[in-house]
C-alpha cells in the first residue's frame, strides 16, 4: 500500500476529493495540517499537526513525527502548505518541488527576476519597502502601474494606479493590509515588508493548470478568463475551458509557460500559472507550485469524470497519467464576488440558479453571519458556480445567467471598538 503525506492548511472540498481518491485507489494517506497543535492526534486520523506560520518549528515536526516512517509520495494544497512540503521531501528522497523553487514562485520579485533573465516578457518593475517614502515611489513608477504585494494570491492587495496620487492612495492600502490582517502577520514571511510596482499590462488574461514529471511539464488546461481585467482592482469571477483562442496563441502560452516553469526550477508536482496575451505575446504574470484553489478544481475533470485531485494523487505515487486526458465537454466555473463588505444574512434565487440549463451546481461558501470584505482586502468569495457544456461560449452564458439569478443579503456591518477608537483619535 503506498503511503502519502499530504500537506493543507484546510480540511474543505479538496481534502475529502484526496481522502476519497486515496481510499479507492488503496492508498494510505496521512495528513500533516495547521488544524490543532495542542492535543495529541486530535482527530483521530494520525494527522500531523503544524503551523505554516512557523516554517522552522513546523519542519521540526514534521521530521520528528515522521521519524522512521516511511512516505512514497507528497502533495501539497496551498502556497503555504506547499514551501513546508518541499522542505520535508528535501530531507528524504522523494521527487517533489526543490524549496528554493517553491518560495521562488511564492515571492512576485524573485519570480520576475528569473522570468526577466530568462527572456520571458515581464513588465518594468521595482521592489519597495514599505518603509519608503511613497512620493519617491511614485516619481519612480510609469503610469499607469499597479502595485501588489509579493506573496499573496487571487489579486489580493493588487491595485492599479493611473497617476501620482493613486499611486500614494494604493500605497496607504496595501501597506496597511499587510501590516493589520492577522492572517499576514501570523505568517511573518520576509517579503510582506515590499511591494512591487509594474507597469500595467494590457490584453486578456488566462489561468494554465499543468503538472511537472521530473521536470518534464504537461498543460492540463488552459482557462479563458473573458472578464476584462482593468483595474482598479482584479477580481477573477469566471474560468472557461478549453480556451476559444486560437492554436497558434495557445501554443505560444503554453512555450512559455514550460519555458517558467523550469526558469523557476519546478521539478516535480502540480502548478498553476497566471500570463496576458496581447498583440506584443505572452506576458508571465506568476506560476504557483500547487493545484489551482479551492472548489475551483470541481471545473477538471479527465477521462470518464476522475476528479483533478485523483490525477494528481495517482501522478504522485508513480503512476502514468499520459493516457488521462481531459474530459470532452467544456468546462466553467464563477467565483462569486463580493459586492460590498458587511454581515452575510442570505441568498435569495439558489434554485433558480440550479435550474439553469448547463449549470452543474451552485455552491454557497459565505456563512450566516460571516464578516464579508471585498478585494483588495478581502481573501474569500460568496460562493461558486459550475457549470459545463457543448462550448466554452454556452459555459459561460450559463455561468452569468445563473448568477444574475442570485440575490445576496449582505447588512451592514457594525464597528468595531477599536475601529471606533481609531476614529475618535484621527
Amino acid at each position: 500500500m503506498p503511503r502519502l503525506l499530504l500537506f493543507a492548511a484546510t480540511t474543505g472540498y479538496q481534502i475529502r476529493v484526496f481522502a476519497e481518491a486515496a481510499r479507492r485507489l488503496g492508498v494510505d494517506l496521512t495528513l500533516a495540517t495547521d488544524r490543532c497543535h495542542v492535543l495529541e492526534d486530535p482527530w483521530g486520523d494520525r494527522a500531523i499537526p503544524v503551523r505554516f506560520g512557523n516554517m522552522p518549528g513546523s519542519l521540526a515536526a514534521c521530521l520528528d513525527a515522521i521519524g522512521d516512517r516511511r512516505f512514497d509520495a507528497v502533495v501539497a494544497v496551498g502556497d503555504a502548505p506547499t514551501v513546508l512540503a518541499a522542505d520535508v521531501t528535501s530531507a528524504f528522497d522523494i521527487p517533489f518541488h526543490p524549496p528554493a523553487a517553491v518560495r521562488a514562485c511564492h515571492d512576485k520579485y524573485r519570480a520576475r527576476q528569473l522570468f526577466q533573465a530568462a527572456g520571458l516578457n515581464v513588465p518594468r518593475f521595482f521592489r519597495i519597502p514599505l518603509s519608503d517614502d511613497p512620493d519617491a515611489a511614485a516619481r519612480r513608477a510609469t503610469y499607469p502601474c499597479v502595485l501588489k504585494p509579493l506573496g499573496l494570491s487571487a489579486s489580493r492587495g493588487v491595485i492599479r494606479a493611473n497617476h501620482p496620487d493613486e499611486f500614494r492612495a494604493a500605497f496607504a492600502r496595501i501597506k496597511t493590509l499587510l501590516e493589520n490582517a492577522p492572517d499576514i502577520r501570523m505568517a511573518r514571511e520576509e517579503h510582506s515588508q515590499y511591494l512591487q510596482v509594474e507597469a500595467y499590462l494590457p490584453g486578456r488574461e488566462f489561468a494554465v493548470e499543468g503538472i511537472l514529471t521530473r521536470g518534464a511539464p504537461r498543460i492540463l488546461a488552459i482557462f479563458d478568463k473573458p472578464d476584462p481585467l482593468q483595474g482598479p482592482y482584479f477580481e477573477e469571477t469566471i474560468y472557461v475551458t478549453p480556451s476559444r483562442e486560437n492554436a497558434a496563441a495557445q501554443g505560444s502560452m503554453c512555450e512559455s509557460v514550460a519555458r517558467a516553469v523550469r526558469v523557476l526550477g519546478l521539478y516535480h508536482g502540480p502548478f498553476h500559472a497566471e500570463l496576458r496575451f496581447n498583440d506584443t505575446g505572452v506576458w508571465m504574470l506568476e506560476v504557483a507550485a500547487r493545484p489551482i484553489g479551492g472548489l475551483c478544481s470541481k471545473a477538471l475533470r479527465f477521462g470518464s469524470g476522475m476528479p483533478l485531485e485523483e490525477l494528481i494523487l495517482r501522478h504522485a505515487i508513480g503512476e502514468d497519467i499520459v493516457a488521462l486526458q481531459p474530459a470532452a465537454a467544456a468546462a466553467g466555473v464563477m467565483m462569486i464576488p463580493i459586492p460590498r463588505g458587511g454581515v452575510y444574512e442570505d441568498v435569495a434565487g439558489l434554485d433558480e440558479a440550479r435550474a439553469v440549463e448547463g449549470v452543474d451546481d451552485v455552491i454557497i461558501t459565505a456563512k450566516v453571519g460571516q464578516l464579508l470584505t471585498p478585494l483588495p482586502e478581502g481573501a474569500s468569495y460568496l460562493g461558486f458556480i459550475f457549470a459545463r457544456g457543448a462550448d466554452p461560449a454556452a459555459v459561460e452564458r450559463a455561468l452569468r445567467l445563473a448568477h444574475a439569478k442570485l440575490g445576496f443579503r449582505i447588512a451592514m456591518a457594525l464597528p468595531t471598538l477599536r475601529s471606533t477608537r481609531s476614529t475618535l483619535n484621527s
